[in-house]
């Protein structure tokens, strides 16, 4: 895949950047390498300082830095705002917050182990490899970056090769804020040199958002080199409607939910698993509020839903929908590819989805709904974990017994009760089963990629 903006609205290439060459990936690691040493030994409070002073520099890039976002994947551009409000938001959290998520801790008495004292210590590791995707070119980074920079760690960023402008802005924004030359960089580098990054002895530790294969081989290749890595992969999020549930809330919720980003978010609600009682009153509402949205430019500020990122992302959604059609679904609303210029798809609900189907398993990566409808609770929660992801859930429901046995019984990193799964920078964000491991955000997120150290002191 060439290094490129090509613009997913209109299918135009818009501006190519040359790879970094073999001798330039070695002296962006080597800076890397040096940076740590010199950063490892500032303290919270200066690195606090340089983090706010980039977060300042997003906000006043806010304009120039969301149209960028806009035309490299395609979302629409009061989304992209929100992204780079977002980041900053983030920085600032951690900026404020690093000190306190990494301070000792104090371990149980010390005259049980022989000790005078004994605490529990966090140390950076070192230089981090991150390999991260174009949904969001920004926030998937920085929630890595700003624990990471704040720990006393150093970044190296491998981005998505659509994402060319995004990835070079992040090269030189910690700089611009004051963070020692290497403290975070970028390199232009394609996927298969990934590995040979990961297998340097720099490099102490990979996180990666992206596809489960991808996934698996990120990890293969840092547990072969005995090297930390934390995985965020796919979701087929579950967003149960049960009939204590408020309706009108519920509708306009999972319309936004399916369709944030384009539909292309790792933890928007794919399948909506609806009670019978008010499964046709939902779906009513649902079909119509999807029908109503409206798509086209994402640079004009009414659209709601924009184009997906990639020639190849909208053709595999063309397929998983036209192989639900092909043995017998419904597609109630969208469904077909639009005639015209770029990568759009319109929003698509589709019911009577059965397991043959690859839409009952796979993620759809783009703005297609599948609507089941469920007899009780049971059946809700089986058909929630019969996938192999277990990323996020949204359970709608004002009973109190059934809120408590979905939040025990959902297979998934998360389980939001009456509301959209959303990341925020105070709550820690991960997956199980195939959606991967290890955390990020909140006090987690900052902890994955340090030491901890055990302290006896007689």
């Amino acid at each position: 895949m060439a290094i490129a903006t090509v613009n997913p609205a209109t299918g135009e290439t818009e501006k190519t950047f040359e790879p970094h060459s073999a001798a330039e990936v070695e002296r962006r690691l080597a800076l890397a390498a040096a940076a740590f040493q010199t950063l490892k030994g500032t303290t919270f409070a200066q690195r606090g300082e340089w983090m706010r002073a980039a977060a300042d520099l997003l906000d006043a890039d806010l304009e120039p830095l969301a149209e960028i976002l806009t035309r490299e994947m395609g979302k629409p551009i009061g989304a992209a705002r929100a992204e780079v409000k977002k980041c900053a938001k983030g920085m600032q959290f951690y900026a404020e917050h690093a000190e306190g998520f990494l301070a000792d801790e104090p371990l149980a008495d010390p005259s049980a182990v022989g000790a005078s004292r004994a605490v529990a210590r966090y140390q950076p590791l070192g230089v981090v490899l991150a390999v991260m995707p174009w949904n969001y070119p920004l926030w998937q980074v920085v929630r890595f970056a700003a624990p990471a920079l704040m720990a006393g760690n150093t970044g190296v960023l491998k981005h998505a090769s659509n994402v060319p402008q995004s990835a070079l802005y992040l090269d030189s924004l910690y700089t611009r804020g004051g963070f020692p030359e290497g403290s975070f960089i970028t390199l232009l580098i394609g996927s298969a040199e990934v590995a040979a990054v990961i297998e340097d002895p720099r490099v102490r530790a990979v996180t990666l958002t992206g596809s489960e294969p991808a996934g698996r081989s990120v990890a293969s290749t840092a547990a072969a080199q005995v090297k930390k890595s934390v995985l965020e992969l796919g979701g087929s999020d579950p967003f149960i409607v049960m009939p204590s549930a408020d309706l009108g809330a519920a509708i306009s919720t999972a319309v936004d939910a399916r369709t944030v980003n384009n539909g292309q978010s790792c933890i928007s609600a794919k399948r909506f698993l609806v009670h019978d009682a008010v499964y046709d009153e939902f779906l009513a509402g649902f079909t119509a509020a999807m029908s109503a949205l409206r798509m086209g430019d994402p640079l004009d500020e009414q659209t709601q839903v924009g184009p997906i990122a990639t020639a190849g992302g909208r053709a595999e959604l063309a397929e998983l929908v036209e192989d639900a059609r092909a043995k017998g679904a419904d597609i109630l609303v969208g469904g077909t590819v639009p005639d015209g210029p770029g990568w759009f798809y319109p929003p698509t609900v589709v019911t009577g989805v059965t397991g043959e189907m690859r839409l009952h398993l796979e993620e759809t990566f783009g703005p297609v709904a599948t609507v089941y409808r469920v007899r009780d609770a049971d059946e809700a929660i089986a058909l929630a974990n019969v996938t192999d992801f277990g990323l996020s859930s949204s359970v709608w429901t004002t009973d109190a017994a059934e809120r408590d046995r979905f939040e025990r019984e959902i297979e998934a990193g998360a389980v939001f009760v009456n509301g959209m799964t959303i990341s925020y920078p105070e709550l820690p964000f991960g997956g199980i089963k195939n959606s991967g491991f290890g955390r990020e955000l909140a006090a987690a997120g900052i902890r994955e990629f340090c030491n901890l150290k055990t302290v006896w002191e007689k």
